[in-house]
């Protein structure tokens, strides 16, 4: 019998909604965000929130400023002169950059699970995400510049499902690993949907709908392998952070067996509102940009 069959491990009916809400329900280490985070993430979210108010925030938790001043100084946003006030920080990086701070730093403590099966590190994934998150931030940058905040949280979290997978069902996850090494021919979500009975998509949609994330983080976890399958006018913002899924695939950025395309669709990239030469100066920088952002976030 294998681990996708063992009763113990599924909810009764195992039927896809019961098995990701199951799977929400024991990730206790990732299903709730910290208190602090939490709160980042619902002050950035309301239109009258201020700067005092995320400053009052995160001055109680020196290790979220100490990494936000790291930030700031750093190559990856070259803001010019030593940052050396949390309350300066902020108001240099905006509040869209220190929720994704606030929020990459929870997410880490749960990819640092390390070496998990053959062929697979959690630190791996992590690796891939921020290369993601990296040119995710330098497409919007040229497509929609008021994206790019947000784009580099996409694509920080738009494999946010694979995590729940490794928390929730480890054992099914690792035959999941083991499986895709010897199927060359299956793709990732193809074995999550056959011995898991969801796909990462699924699982990292319903954790960022009980984040209350906004329809684009949304979009992006439950689509970013098929963003034409969404509605016209949702589309182009998945479709930009599928383009950055597989730029940092071709770069062999990290753990890349999840993504499935070689090579990108035209007709995405006009859906991105981008051109191929904008792909092709992206692609260039990335493995520049891509350092930097691991060097702050890694």
């Amino acid at each position: 019998m294998s681990h996708a069959q063992t009763p113990a491990a599924w909810p009764s009916g195992r039927t896809t909604t019961a098995i990701v809400s199951a799977a929400i329900q024991r990730t206790n280490n990732l299903a709730t965000l910290p208190e602090i985070t939490h709160r980042i993430v619902m002050l950035t979210g309301d239109p009258q929130a201020s700067v005092g108010s995320l400053q009052a925030i995160i001055k109680h938790d020196p290790v979220l400023s100490a990494r936000i001043l790291r930030v700031v100084n750093s190559p990856f946003y070259g803001v010019p002169g030593e940052v050396g006030t949390i309350d300066r920080a902020i108001v240099m990086l905006g509040l869209n950059a220190v929720k994704n701070i606030a929020i990459a730093a929870s997410l880490d403590k749960v990819i640092r699970a390390g070496h998990i099966a053959p062929g697979f590190d959690a630190r791996d994934l992590w690796t891939h995400s921020v290369t993601v998150a990296s040119a995710a931030f330098l497409l919007a940058e040229t497509a929609q510049p008021a994206w790019a905040g947000e784009a580099f949280l996409a694509g920080l979290i738009h494999d946010l499902g694979i995590m729940i997978e490794m928390e929730a069902y480890p054992q099914e996850f690792t035959e999941v690993i083991e499986r895709l090494a010897s199927e060359t021919d299956s793709t990732f979500r193809q074995l999550e949907d056959e011995i898991l009975g969801a796909t990462h998509e699924q699982f990292g949609a319903a954790l960022c709908e009980k984040w209350r994330f906004p329809t684009r983080l949304q979009d992006v976890a439950a689509f970013h392998h098929r963003p034409w399958e969404l509605p016209v006018e949702r589309r182009p913002f998945t479709a930009l952070v599928h383009i950055a899924d597989v730029l940092a695939a071709q770069l062999g950025a990290g753990y890349t067996r999840t993504v499935e395309a070689d090579d990108i669709d035209p007709m995405l990239v006009s859906a991105a509102y981008l051109n191929p030469g904008d792909v092709q100066a992206v692609a260039e920088a990335l493995p520049t940009a891509a350092r930097d952002a691991q060097k702050i976030l890694l």
